[in-house]
């Protein structure tokens, strides 16, 4: 199993016990043992930095922001507009005003659907999406095909759960309006050929969204390199606060779509007979915004950049290298996703032992996953199943923590066999 096209860093590089120090909430029992931390996909653990940034926020620099000319506001506008600085460079967007803060990945996508989508998709229009991708990224156009009377057509996996790019090609036409795929699947880990994607998809006068939920933290991502039209992510998934996430998108794009919602902030000018909407890319961030999480957000961004993505992909990829070798082991347990290039991401099933209760079973020695259908419900009724046990792994985990995976579900597995 490949795990990157790149050659990866040594994780020598990194002091994974020094991190795990950075992530207080790494340091406690659950059910009387310590906490193993298994569920980052779901979302990430927060640095003490990152927390040190909300409560220096409250405390010292709370106000709303753009409309005051008090010290505090000034001060909390910059912070804000920092953070959006601080995307434009993580991302490499050609400027800043092409950074829109949303609440995450799902509203990111939502806003392109209500915005972008019914600006541009016709009756009989296509939309194109894959078999793989999360629930946010599937709803969203199929209410914006009901809307319309236009179409999603779906890209095929194959049995290691991977696209199946010669299909992909077949349903390209000139009817494809927009093609919405998943960098990384949030239940395979798979990584996804997105520049074949994009390319194919301009060929045919398409645009290209990128859900960057799993991928923003870990990958060099450069949009304008990409050539995406839109680029979704959340804070949540790379160390940074909940509720907060940013869509990038090219201007040419942004000055042409309507706003999302309408109040303050989006505006120019208001009267009862007329409303004039504010440059890019406030009108689309209408009221008062989740300040202090955005300005957070700029932490977990620093810190990322300070411990160096090629060294934290480095230990990632020897991570689920590892887990593979090491879960091939347990009796009766079969991966599901074995794809060439993959990362941080095993799911697994057992057929004869339901995955909530392996969760519950795992829970009881400190080890947190994930079970169920991962919010891609279609992608299990692919392989059969209905859900997986799934353990994802971050920059704070360790071999030692598959290991104690490894060793819980053999004792799992032998309990339960007797």
């Amino acid at each position: 199993m490949n795990t990157n096209e790149n050659t990866l860093a040594t994780p020598a590089s990194l002091d994974i016990s020094q991190i795990r120090q950075d992530f207080p909430i790494l340091h406690q029992e659950v059910n009387g043992r310590p906490l193993i931390y298994l569920d980052n996909a779901a979302t990430t653990q927060k640095p003490q930095s990152v927390i040190d940034a909300l409560a220096h926020y409250y405390q010292h620099d709370n106000a709303n922001i753009h409309r005051g000319i008090h010290t505090l506001a000034e001060r909390a506008t910059a912070a804000f507009e920092e953070t959006r600085m601080a995307i434009h460079q993580f991302i490499n967007s050609a400027e800043p005003e092409e950074i829109v803060f949303t609440k995450g990945t799902t509203d990111s996508i939502n806003l392109v659907a209500s915005t972008f989508g019914r600006m541009n998709v016709q009756k009989d229009d296509e939309i194109i999406i894959s078999a793989m991708e999360h629930h946010s990224n599937i709803v969203p156009w199929q209410m914006l095909c009901e809307e319309k009377g236009a179409h999603l057509k779906i890209i095929p996996v194959n049995g290691q759960g991977e696209l199946l790019l010669d299909e992909y090609k077949k349903l390209l036409s000139a009817k494809t309006k927009l093609v919405s795929v998943v960098y990384v699947s949030n239940s395979l880990g798979t990584i996804n050929p997105v520049e074949e994607i994009i390319d194919l998809a301009h060929e045919h006068g398409a645009c290209v969204l990128l859900d960057g939920a799993q991928s923003t933290a870990y990958l060099d991502i450069d949009v304008q390199a990409l050539n995406c039209d839109f680029y979704a992510f959340s804070g949540h998934k790379m160390f940074g606060p909940t509720g907060v996430g940013a869509l990038y998108g090219k201007r040419r794009h942004l000055e042409k779509m309507p706003p999302y919602q309408g109040g303050g902030e989006m505006i120019r000018s208001v009267s009862f007979e007329k409303t004039t909407y504010n440059d890019i890319p406030y009108k689309f961030e209408a009221g008062t915004p989740n300040i202090a999480d955005v300005v957070a957000l700029r932490t977990a961004i620093d810190y990322i950049n300070n411990l160096g993505k090629a060294a934290m992909r480095a230990h990632e990829a020897e991570l689920i290298t590892y887990a593979h070798e090491q879960l091939s082991n347990v009796p009766g347990l079969r991966i599901i996703g074995t794809a060439r290039h993959k990362m941080n991401v095993v799911s697994f099933v057992f057929d004869d032992i339901f995955h909530f209760d392996i969760g519950q079973m795992l829970d009881a020695r400190g080890i947190a996953v994930r079970t169920g259908h991962h919010c891609t419900e279609p992608l299990m009724n692919r392989f059969g199943i209905e859900g997986t046990v799934r353990a994802s792994f971050a920059i704070y985990n360790t071999k030692e923590d598959i290991d104690q995976l490894t060793e819980g579900l053999t004792r799992i597995v032998s309990m339960l066999k007797k």
